[in-house]
């Protein structure tokens, strides 16, 4: 696959998830902006996810052999994602909550430079490929505990899972095997493009791993407090 292959699929998967938005968006008239791009961010998530398996052949070892040649199936899957992140890069603009969001840009940013520095090298893509799994796993839980809120389970025990499931996977998948995968480029033959970007994504996982521990901290306090709340009323009712 050649670049200009590469680059016709990143233009047409750019059309195609903008499509996709607004297609959504026709069929969810009655929800909010937020709703229909998150509701595009899940099924790229699962994509992502699907995808990325198939091309791993040996899971006691996904990224192995290290700072390999890309094969082409490789190359599909991260124009695909980069394509996605410049479409969502995008309507993050258009979004009054995300226009002015210093961390999201810098995430999506990061993502780009990181993903179209391997497409050019075509280098460590078995690495990041194997990044590109690990970090939608949690995808679908963290937009779904949005989209939750919007239909009016804000604050059940359902939006309580979802937060959980989220935080949950977020901190394995980031916290545990990123790092890994992080050492695994650093100490590659890797161009040193991929390198920096390799530490700026796991830096990038680790601000949002801070972030996810004040949220849980927080639900879970709101949580405790509305028990004991619960059944100080009862106690005054009996």
């Amino acid at each position: 696959m050649g670049d200009d292959d590469v680059v016709d699929l990143i233009v047409l998967g750019v059309l195609s998830w903008t499509t996709a938005f607004v297609l959504i968006r026709k069929i969810f008239s009655e929800r909010s902006f937020e709703f229909c791009n998150r509701t595009v961010s899940i099924i790229h998530a699962i994509l992502a996810v699907m995808l990325a398996s198939f091309t791993i052949d040996d899971w006691s070892c996904p990224v192995c052999p290290s700072a390999s040649n890309s094969f082409p199936n490789q190359r599909q899957i991260l124009a695909v994602t980069i394509a996605y992140l410049i479409y969502d890069l995008i309507c993050c603009l258009f979004d009054d909550r995300w226009r002015f969001s210093f961390d999201n840009t810098v995430h999506h940013l990061v993502s780009i430079i990181g993903i179209g520095a391997g497409l050019v090298y075509q280098k460590c893509e078995s690495e990041m490929v194997a990044a590109l799994f690990i970090t939608e796993l949690s995808g679908p839980f963290l937009h779904a505990r949005e989209l939750l809120k919007e239909l009016g389970y804000r604050d059940t025990d359902l939006n309580l899972a979802a937060d959980i499931a989220f935080a949950v996977i977020f901190s394995i998948a980031r916290m545990v095997v990123g790092p890994y995968l992080t050492f695994a480029v650093l100490t590659a033959n890797s161009p040193i493009i991929m390198k920096i970007m390799a530490l700026g994504l796991q830096l990038v996982s680790a601000f949002w791993f801070y972030k996810i521990l004040k949220m849980v901290k927080y639900k879970l306090n709101k949580r405790r407090k509305k028990v004991i709340s619960g059944s100080n009323s009862m106690q005054k009712l009996g």
